[in-house]
């Protein structure tokens, strides 16, 4: 009969050995996802509900377009979305960014002040307007002047954030902005403003935010790209599909009243399919920014959309 030290000391032995030879449990694949603090990159939140096994999200808010295409050029997101506009200003400069899906159309508003007396859109001649440099807001409005023969210089522009337009237009600070949601619906619901227009009678419609990726995760690592496409199609279609979850989730990670993110969420599309018209309204869009001035010259489509990754 073995003592009972000699049992012990067998005992730790054998686990011991065990601890040795047990395969370790792999840690989660953790997806860092960058989105705009806007009720059109809400659908990043809706990405747990369609993890697979063996992967994490983690969802990153930025505050401006250029803070996210930045984070994708740098690295600091796997993926980040934000709008076309920002994108493209990188790819044109040669940044490594690409497109991988649509993430939401729509989501944008010429708001006025409710009393402001301004009735249609030539009436914001000489008004003060606020507008977010290197937004697609911006590529719009410029659109919408030049159809009504007008130019930016008829228009006395204020730089302001997208989070602060609904501020700024209720302090008297400017007279109308360019705006994207929920500032829209925020300044509608307060009784402070009212839309003068959806800016979607563009050739570009109502293409807004993309979602992107450094140029080295479609080629090092094309089965994470697919395994997140796929997540983004099915939490863009369910949120979709759920307006309570969508206003819910809007409160709980924007803190938006519901009845601001439930009007909001009629200006707001949330997408992740690309098509030939998308495709073919982004590339208009390109040409305005170079026809502007705001790129030396067009990205290469061909490797600045990706669309081999995209769900069917």
């Amino acid at each position: 009969m073995l003592s009972r030290r000699l049992l012990l000391a067998s005992l730790t032995t054998t686990a011991m050995a065990l601890s040795v030879t047990a395969p370790a449990q792999a840690a989660d694949k953790v997806i860092k996802v960058g989105t705009l603090k806007l009720i059109h990159g809400i659908t990043p939140y809706f990405y747990d509900k369609f993890t697979p096994a063996g992967y994490k999200i983690e969802v990153i808010p930025f505050e401006t377009p250029t803070d996210g295409k930045n984070a994708v050029v740098t690295k600091s997101v796997d993926f980040g979305t934000y709008g076309l506009a920002a994108a493209t200003l990188g790819a044109a400069a040669g940044e490594p960014v690409v497109i991988v899906a649509p993430t939401c159309n729509g989501g944008m508003a010429i708001m006025v002040g409710k009393n402001s007396g301004i009735g249609n859109f030539k009436a914001l001649k000489g008004k003060r307007v606020g507008i977010l440099p290197g937004s697609t807001q911006e590529a719009v409005f410029l659109d919408r002047l030049k159809a009504e023969g007008m130019t930016l210089k008829d228009v006395k522009s204020v730089r302001v954030s997208f989070s602060e337009m609904a501020g700024a237009l209720e302090r008297g600070d400017i007279d109308g902005y360019v705006g994207a949601e929920p500032g829209p619906s925020i300044s509608a619901i307060r009784g402070v403003g009212k839309v003068l227009e959806f800016p979607y009678s563009t050739p570009t419609g109502k293409v807004n935010m993309v979602m992107t990726t450094h140029a080295d995760t479609v080629k090092s690592d094309p089965e994470l790209t697919k395994v997140f496409l796929e997540i983004h199609r099915k939490a863009s279609e369910y949120a979709m599909a759920h307006r309570p979850e969508l206003v819910q989730m809007a409160g709980a990670k924007l803190g938006l009243p519901a009845d601001v993110a439930n009007l909001a969420a009629d200006n707001v599309e949330l997408t992740w399919k690309i098509d030939q018209d998308w495709i073919n309204r982004s590339k208009y869009y390109g040409s305005l920014m170079l026809e502007r001035k705001q790129i030396r010259k067009l990205p290469d489509y061909s490797s600045f959309i990706v669309t081999g990754f995209n769900p069917k």
